[in-house]
């Protein structure tokens, strides 16, 4: 019993799902003729511990077997078309290459527009950090003018303090020197 099941379950593992589904479905036996096609033929081979085989054979299409209807029809034969229809031909390609052309131009102007939008917009980004850029650098120079200015007169004061101090010790030495004196 073991080795029936460990024959069977070795098969299971060879043979596809699809070989494996239609062998529950189908228990009778396939024909050798597997399927007959318009150019073709399948035919099953014997089965093999790998699975099935199928064997495919390709009609040529000069066959003539009495099976297969010869089907070898010649092309329809093209009427040589009239130059009104030539002409007409030749007045729609016309009308499709100006389409064309107006199309490819209008899109390039539509290009050039945006770019010209993009541009006139880099430009006024452009100014106006320049201007910005002016403004600050106008305000930081006024900032260290008055910085400059402001310790100037800080320095101003205190030389003006200091003349004061020394005007003051001078006559207060003068007053010591006229009174010791």
């Amino acid at each position: 019993m073991d080795s029936t099941v460990s024959a069977y379950s070795e098969k299971l593992r060879e043979m596809s799902m699809l070989s494996l589904l239609c062998s529950c479905l189908y228990s009778q036996p396939h024909p050798n003729i597997f399927g007959q096609f318009e150019d073709m033929e399948v035919k099953s081979l014997d089965k093999r511990a790998s699975g099935q085989a199928f064997e495919v054979i390709l009609k040529s299409p000069t066959d003539l077997s009495p099976e297969r209807p010869q089907t070898l029809a010649l092309p329809p034969q093209k009427k040589e078309p009239s130059l009104g229809e030539l002409q007409k031909r030749l007045e729609a390609a016309e009308e499709r290459r100006k389409s064309q052309e107006k199309q490819v131009l209008k899109q390039l102007a539509d290009k050039r527009e945006r770019e010209k939008e993009v541009l006139t917009k880099a430009q006024e980004v452009n100014n106006n950090y320049s201007k910005m850029t002016e403004e600050k650098l106008h305000h930081k120079m006024e900032l260290i003018q008055e910085n400059r200015m402001a310790r100037l007169n800080a320095l101003k004061q205190r030389l003006r303090e200091k003349e004061l101090h020394a005007a003051e010790v001078r006559k207060n030495k003068e007053l010591h020197t006229e009174l010791s004196g």
